[in-house]
């Protein structure tokens, strides 16, 4: 073979060895970079996004101190009965009641009154609403999202409104026996999941809403029923001119019926959901209660992929969980109760708490309380797990172990949760006296008869929410000594 020939050979086997190398690094160094690269983080809740402001359940998130000198600053007496607790909208609270003959009523009210509470912003009620709503909304952006419906109701829905201006954007109706939407929504990026009774746990696009096949955003969602409205007010406007005496006003019902789009649905017909839905992670954790007068559901505690709804373990539990489930690092804690929310079952209310393992549902500890049921979430600050029971009793748990941290006595019992905010726990039980206590050591720091101070008894359920430094509760009487007496959503400041 020629010289030259030979020398041509070589080159073109080392400019092959040499790409063939280069090749293998640019991958090497890419499969490196993929490794390197941490996952995609899975998106949380925004603030009052889910149940009590954050999966913790503290019923705040500004972790502004509240009132160390308590003084109400504004009393709204009602004839309505409020069982969701309310939620701040910036300087502003929504509540939401169950008015005679199941009339629903929601509202909102801004903070800054006194000693009379200004009027509402805005408010709805029948014929748009149907159905009374039990459910604290979800706040995502601009937007409010809660359901309706309860235990004696046949089906319900799912609302978006303009949290500004109550301005109806969607619904979604979910008819059939047992169906009800009594727990509060969890917001996660552009989806929305919310419990519905036996109709399982759905996942929708919050975000985005159809119409005659067609998908429009929330904005634009927004515009046509802005322009839908303008026409009905025309058309009664020139209705009155024609015929005052049977010119009928619009209302919200006569809206256009956008709807959102529906992902995933899960546990129709075999699991109970009335519990607000928390996430951890990438998970979406469902409670399911068994209803013993009924003979249907499942009673634990399911962990869903929430972009799919597909299951990844699932946990049995002793009682229903129907303070649903609190996230706490890398620990679920779940109440449990022998009775639901009926005064009359007080004295035989058991109950427990169960910690599990966040990655598999498996049970780190578990604490019996044989005098009381724990009906409410349980509240996560500072490693300790605060816990309220129909025994009247406050309990704070170690996370790390389990064991009792401190116990107070307030002799009243407790259907609502406990709200935590700078150190300071703050709950309110059936007699709606407020208890403050210390965190760290469960010492009261002051109690507020509201009752006594109000001239309206009433009964706590919804717990107490604490936003920018303020208290804010409301009152139930659809129960108990005080059936049918009049109701007060109260706003708590300092001195």
């Amino acid at each position: 073979m020629p010289n030259n020939m030979l020398c041509r050979l070589r080159s073109a086997a080392r400019l092959m060895v040499a790409a063939l190398f280069s090749v293998g690094l640019f991958w090497s160094v890419a499969a490196a970079r993929l490794q390197s690269q941490p996952a995609e983080t899975p998106p949380v809740p925004p603030p009052w996004g889910t149940y009590r402001g954050n999966p913790q359940r503290t019923g705040n998130t500004d972790n502004q101190p509240g009132p160390r000198q308590p003084v109400i600053r504004w009393v709204l007496k009602s004839q309505d009965h409020f069982v969701a607790a309310p939620v701040p909208l910036g300087d502003a609270i929504y509540v939401a009641g169950i008015g005679a003959f199941n009339r629903p009523a929601i509202a909102v009210l801004p903070l800054q009154g006194g000693p009379q509470p200004p009027p509402p912003r805005w408010s709805k009620s029948a014929p748009y609403l149907k159905l009374p709503s039990v459910s604290s909304p979800a706040l995502a952006g601009d937007y409010l999202l809660f359901g309706d419906g309860m235990h004696q109701d046949a089906g319900g829905v799912f609302h978006c409104l303009e949290a500004r201006t109550g301005l109806p954007l969607w619904q979604l109706p979910l008819p059939g026996d047992l169906i009800h939407l009594e727990g509060a929504p969890l917001v996660l990026g552009r989806r929305a999941y919310i419990g519905a009774g036996n109709a399982g746990v759905l996942a929708v696009q919050w975000d985005t809403a159809l119409l005659d096949g067609r998908e429009h955003d929330l904005p634009t969602v927004r515009q046509r029923q802005q322009q839908r409205w303008k026409e009905l007010q025309e058309r009664y406007e020139q209705d009155k001119k024609k015929d005052p005496d049977f010119a009928l006003p619009p209302d919200d019902s006569q809206l256009l019926k956008f709807a959102p789009k529906k992902l995933w649905q899960k546990g129709e017909n075999h699991w109970h959901v009335d519990a607000p839905l928390n996430c951890s992670g990438p998970l979406l954790l469902v409670p399911s209660a068994y209803l013993d007068k009924e003979k249907v559901g499942s009673r634990g505690l399911y962990a869903l992929k929430a972009d799919s709804g597909e299951l990844v373990w699932q946990a049995k539990l002793t009682y229903n969980p129907w303070g649903g489930a609190t996230v706490a690092g890398d620990l679920i804690l779940v109440p449990g109760s022998s009775i639901g929310y009926y005064y009359k079952e007080l004295r035989q209310a058991r109950g427990e708490l169960t910690a599990l393992e966040a990655k598999t549902g498996q049970v780190r500890w578990r604490k019996e309380i044989a005098s009381g049921g724990l009906l409410a979430c349980v509240a996560v600050a500072d490693s300790l797990a605060v816990t309220t029971a129909t025994d009247g009793k406050v309990r704070a748990f170690r996370l790390n172990d389990g064991e009792r941290a401190w116990l107070y006595d307030a002799k009243a019992p407790f259907f609502a949760p406990p709200a935590i905010a700078a150190g300071t726990v703050y709950v309110a039980d059936l007699n709606a006296v407020v208890h403050a206590l210390d965190l760290k050591t469960g010492q009261p720091l002051w109690t507020l008869p509201l009752a006594q101070q109000i001239g309206n008894p009433g009964m706590v359920y919804g717990g107490i929410t604490v936003h920018n430094g303020l208290l804010i509760l409301a009152t139930c009487n659809l129960d108990g000594p005080f059936l049918g007496k009049p109701t007060a959503v109260v706003c708590i400041g300092n001195r």
